[in-house]
């Protein structure tokens, strides 16, 4: 008889997460692991500049959305490092933080940045994931040339180059 104990919802982002990375676990962690229509909410709600750059950025749904956005991340990045450092839980309610670094293929360069996911689980699958992280750290990462000029203190008198 097949044992039909719901898991933790730590363990099943966990394991999610585990294979996420990984393009031949991907779409077995998705099928498995994630409601046919979960939402997925990546650095922001829905900002179609930074989509220009991330297209995975913004909200979307469905298991596609999930093996899409990870595998866009792939195409761009290759992972340096993935380090989980904390996980709460509260009922069906999981958040992860943690760092990782990244390196963009195109211009090899890397940035470190910490991260947070959270997520709702029912029925041992992610009905709701969010996903943050210094998305200013990352999109530098893709940076060929130039400055920003950012106007943000009103105290300082002048805008600073970055």
């Amino acid at each position: 008889m097949k044992d039909v104990t719901p898991r933790r919802p730590a363990d099943v982002l966990l394991e999610f997460l585990d294979g996420a990375f990984d393009p031949e676990r991907l779409a077995d962690v998705v099928t498995r692991l994630v409601a046919e229509d979960a939402i997925y909410v990546s650095l922001n709600f829905d900002d179609p500049e930074l989509a220009r750059l991330m297209p995975w950025a913004g909200t979307k749904r469905g298991q596609e959305a999930f093996v899409e956005n990870f595998r866009g991340v792939r195409t761009r990045w290759t992972v340096d490092a993935f380090q989980i450092t904390d996980t709460l839980t509260d009922g069906d309610r999981v958040a992860v933080f943690g760092t990782f670094t990244l390196r963009s293929v195109t211009l090899d360069q890397a940035a470190t940045s910490p991260f947070v996911v959270f997520a709702r689980i029912a029925d041992d699958r992610i009905t709701f994931f969010q996903y943050m992280e210094d998305t200013f750290a990352t999109a530098r990462t893709f940076l060929r040339g130039g400055s920003w000029t950012i106007d943000a203190d009103p105290a300082a008198g002048a805008p600073i180059q970055v």
